[in-house]
């Protein structure tokens, strides 16, 4: 993608001592002369940070704060975030981030310049294109129109524009989904184990209960375990309210359901009463586009409501996300509305609206590539691939058959996405992990948080997107040492 046109900078002189409009220097301004006798009415000065203050209010017990800031489940997020900084040094295959060699400063000036033109083009005055990307906007977002034609498209969803509601990141549609559909503690949510521990610390934050439902090692949940999980709580009294999934790709896992599974899977759905959550991150990246259609292009009950984010297909820093809420809501009187509109009322009232400059970056950037982003990141998923089969060979290599059997070692081969996932021989903590990063320069994720009901103890997540093939070489090497000296 190539940079937006350079832009003139105007100086403003006056503001620099130079000279002014009229072309006359100003007069300068007289300096404060130093104060040379104490003034009695001046405010003493503030003690510094590290004097005790008596008057100072007593540190607040975590026991009085929310429960779930006490769940080591929310320090999971953080630790995905943070980990990377704290090893400079290592190969780090922990976080799922996009690779930066694919981002160039220079492009945000030239997806806003077309996001701009795009609203003169649309008849909108220089007043109208001011308030639109400085003002506060409406709450459902303003490139709703570019994402509905944008996933027509990609993903042959056709939905209307009205249905959607522009978020901050995909993060926040989950709150805005979980906190609509679930009305009280009855309400359950069925989530895929090993889950994103996004959605599960959502719920945890929310108050709600999740329940798990066991995850194939290379296919997703299983339907009839969907079925199974929804009739037990419904047996326990409560109602199964939805379920979280991702198709494709899965984060942690990488595990992708087999269309039939998808076709399957809405069935039980509907038979059992379930609203489904997809997410979709990741099915941008996959090696045959429209191979496997989403949940979403398969729902022809309005069952699914779709979770969408531009962070892995355009950049994690725009902070924007979308949900296709296409349901209907019955009101008082019968009157009709969409889910859509309802969850913008939340979001009214958490973060207002999505700032209207990462909508037209992200605008410009759907405009540039005529609204087609699987053309658009198409060197970024061979890319991808590439990565994921240097580290599978990576880890053939280092690990024959023989020695696996040997070690108890396995993984995953996921068909596409950013993540496999490492069975080894030892508890692979975050203990685990430091001494691997200390001591060997490689860093992983540790399995057990993905795991709502525990689990995942022994197994470790793998991540490529963020690395170069020099990188992920290097970095199973050291891998396979740590893992065989841990094994003695």
């Amino acid at each position: 993608m190539t940079a937006g046109p350079a832009r003139d900078t105007v100086v403003d002189t006056a503001r620099d001592g130079g000279a002014g409009p009229t072309g006359q220097v100003p007069p300068a301004v007289a300096p404060i002369p130093p104060a040379t006798t104490a003034d009695p009415s001046a405010v003493a000065p503030i003690p510094p940070a590290s004097a005790p203050d008596p008057s100072a209010v007593a540190p607040i017990p975590l026991t009085e704060l929310h429960g779930s800031l006490s769940d080591p489940l929310l320090d999971a997020m953080t630790f995905l975030n943070e980990v990377t900084e704290r090893y400079p040094d290592a190969v780090s295959f922990a976080p799922g981030r996009p690779y930066e060699g694919f981002f160039e400063p220079e492009q945000v000036h030239g997806h806003l310049d077309a996001y701009l033109a795009h609203l003169a083009e649309r008849g909108l005055s220089r007043d109208a294109v001011r308030t639109t990307l400085f003002q506060y906007g409406p709450t459902k977002g303003i490139i709703a129109d570019l994402v509905a034609r944008t996933l027509a498209n990609d993903e042959g969803l056709d939905v209307p524009a009205e249905s959607l509601v522009l978020t901050v990141g995909a993060q926040e549609g989950m709150l805005l989904v979980l906190r609509a559909l679930c009305a009280d503690q009855d309400d359950v949510l069925l989530v895929s184990s090993p889950c994103y521990v996004g959605v599960t610390g959502a719920a945890r934050l929310l108050g709600l209960s999740t329940v798990p439902v066991p995850e194939g090692p290379e296919h997703g949940p299983d339907p009839d375990a969907v079925a199974a999980a929804a009739r037990d709580v419904r047996a326990a009294g409560r109602r199964p309210r939805a379920l979280y999934v991702v198709p494709d790709f899965a984060n942690p896992s990488g595990a992708s359901m087999p269309t039939p599974a998808r076709a399957r899977l809405l069935e039980v759905a509907a038979a059992e009463g379930l609203l489904v959550v997809e997410d979709n991150p990741y099915g941008f990246f996959t090696r045959e586009p429209g191979a496997r259609p989403t949940l979403k292009a398969l729902d022809r009950r309005r069952q699914v409501v779709y979770l969408g984010s531009f962070a892995k297909t355009c950049f994690p820093g725009a902070r924007l996300g979308y949900v296709v809420a296409d349901q209907q809501v019955s009101g008082p009187g019968g009157r009709l509305s969409l889910l859509a509109d309802e969850l913008a009322k939340l979001k009214s009232m958490t973060t207002v609206n999505t700032p209207a400059l990462s909508q037209a970056v992200i605008g410009g950037m759907l405009l540039r590539n005529d609204c087609r982003l699987r053309k658009a990141n198409a060197p970024a998923t061979a890319f991808y691939a590439a990565n994921l089969g240097t580290l599978l060979r990576e880890l053939e290599r280092h690990f024959p058959a023989s020695e696996r059997t040997r070690l108890g070692l396995d993984w995953n081969h996921p068909e596409g996405g950013f993540f496999a996932v490492l069975s080894v021989p030892f508890t692979a903590d975050e203990a685990a992990m430091e001494r691997c990063a200390r001591g060997y320069g490689v860093l992983w994720t540790p399995m057990a948080p993905f795991y709502p009901a525990g689990g995942g103890e022994r197994r470790l997540r793998l991540s490529i997107s963020s690395l170069t093939e020099r990188e992920i070489v290097a970095g199973v090497a050291g891998l396979a040492r740590f893992v065989r000296d841990e094994a003695r």
